[in-house]
Formats: C-alpha cells, structure tokens, sequence
C-alpha cells in the first residue's frame, strides 16, 4: 500500500579510495528506510556525483556538481581514509568543497576517518599530508568519528545516523501525525519488559553490540558491555532474562550468530530503538 513521505537527499562525499564505505552508507541508509519510512513519514535518498550528476558545459565540473547535487541535499556523510580529493579552484579538493559549502549553508554533515592501515608504497604523501590538514581543522570545529575497518564503520554509520534524524530538527517536519507519535520505536517499547530494555540497553553500549548467552555447571550468564546482567542463581531469575533475550530475539532486535545459542548481536532496529530508551 503507498503512503506519503517526504524525501530528504543524503549526499556522499569522498575520494575514490572509500568505495567500499560510500557502498555501505548506500546499503545502511536503504535500511533504514526499509524499517522507518513508513513510520516516520520520511524517505532518505542517497546521491552521489556518479549516480545524480549529467553532463553540462560552461562551467567547472565542482561548480556543476555543486548546483546539480548539493544544493539540493539536506544531510551530507563525508568520508576519508588516505586521499583527500582532486583539488579545485578553491579548495583542496572537490570533496573538502562539498563539505565547506554545505556546512556553511547550516545543513548537518557526519564525518568520518579510517584508521585502517595502507601500504606505503600505495599511499600518495601529498594527498595524505592535505588530508591531515584538513583533518586537524575539523578538529577545531566539529564532531568526527574514527574508525578501524568497514565493519566498525557500518555499526558506527547505522548507529549514529538514527541519532541525527532523531536529533536534527530537519527531519522532525513529519515526525508527528495528527499531533501523535507513531514512529515503531513506540509502537515497541510497550511490549517489552523491563528486563528486555534494560538487556537492549546494556548492548547497546557495548562496542560490538554483542549478547553472549552462557550455561555452565554452576549456572547461567548473560553477559554484554563487560557485565553479567545476571546477579542471582536462583532459577526465577535466570528464566526473566533468558526470557528478556527471547523478546528481543524475536522482534528483530538483535539477531543469532553461530549454531549453539550462545552469541547474539543488536540489529540496527535494536540500536534505533535503544536511542529511544532513557535511562531508568
């Protein structure tokens, strides 16, 4: 069944040695899309020089990209790891550009740089000495996130993009219909127990969102963010938080890795829906 959103366009910006990350940003943002438009009455569309921009003559090809491309966005993900970019007239580069021009303009920018290693041999110094500086302005004047491979990246990206649609009052335009909330987060928090949100909560924190899920001769853990949530052997209490698990397990909030029940990891529903849980 159709239903009316509004589409905001989310700009990926950065130089041609991320394209693992700008494909994972792709990825991260058409699920969000899968779980939250129709809630949320908002559509997150990803565009990019390569996919949004046509051929045009009479003025720089920045300049193009820039009218065709980024005055239109509204949420710019900027990412680097040893390259900053082709320079332009102006800037460093056309991607440092983008970034300048649309934080300028007052419209939210998340950035991001990879401490992956790199080859020597393979990285250009003076497009890493650029990057450098630009890096060390950034610090001066915003918030960025570091992070140590695509993995790590993805968790990050997906984790901290709900934080800017909830946060940011850009996307807060049809976040309410007819005066009430109906985003899934408060649709959810009702069904789950205290034990369930609290479990979501704590994994939420933990760096890998991971749930390990132990038995032993002597009992039963559930562990998670370097914490046994468990603090009784009494069989009452252990069947609440396996009990806390299995509601989580089955609304999609974390998921099962492995074949014995005993590693489970937070989906990006469950980190959406933890952003929305206070503390107790």
């Amino acid at each position: 069944m159709s239903y009316e959103a509004e589409v905001f366009n989310v700009m990926i910006a950065s130089p041609g040695d991320v394209k693992a990350e700008r494909a994972q940003v792709r990825e991260v943002i058409h699920e969000w899309n899968a779980v939250h438009s129709r809630s949320r009455k908002i559509v997150l569309l990803p565009i990019g020089w390569e996919t949004h921009s046509a051929p045009e003559m009479g003025s720089g090809p920045q300049e193009i990209i820039n009218r065709q491309i980024l005055d239109k966005c509204d949420l710019l993900i900027g990412v680097f790891w040893t390259r900053v970019g082709t320079a332009t007239t102006e800037y460093a580069s056309g991607t440092v550009e983008e970034i300048e021009k649309h934080v300028n303009g007052g419209r939210p920018a998340m950035l991001y740089f990879s401490n992956q290693p790199a080859a020597l041999d393979t990285v250009d110094h003076d497009q890493y000495k650029l990057l450098t500086e630009f890096k060390k302005t950034c610090q001066q004047r915003s918030l960025y996130e570091g992070y140590e491979d695509l993995s790590d990246f993805r968790n990050k990206f997906s984790r901290q993009l709900q934080i800017t649609i909830n946060e940011n009052e850009i996307f807060k335009v049809n976040d309410a219909v007819g005066g009430k909330d109906v985003s899934l987060p408060q649709k959810i928090i009702p069904t789950l127990s205290y034990e369930a949100k609290s479990l979501l909560r704590e994994a939420s924190k933990d760096s890998h969102g991971t749930i390990m899920h132990i038995r032993y001769i002597g009992g039963t853990d559930i562990q998670t963010n370097g914490r046994n949530l468990i603090d009784s052997r009494e069989r009452r209490d252990v069947a609440k938080w396996e009990s806390a698990l299995e509601e989580l397990l089955k609304l999609d909030l974390v998921t099962a890795r492995g074949s014995k029940g005993e590693v489970y990891e937070v989906t990006n529903l469950g980190f959406s829906l933890a952003d929305t849980l206070g503390a107790d």
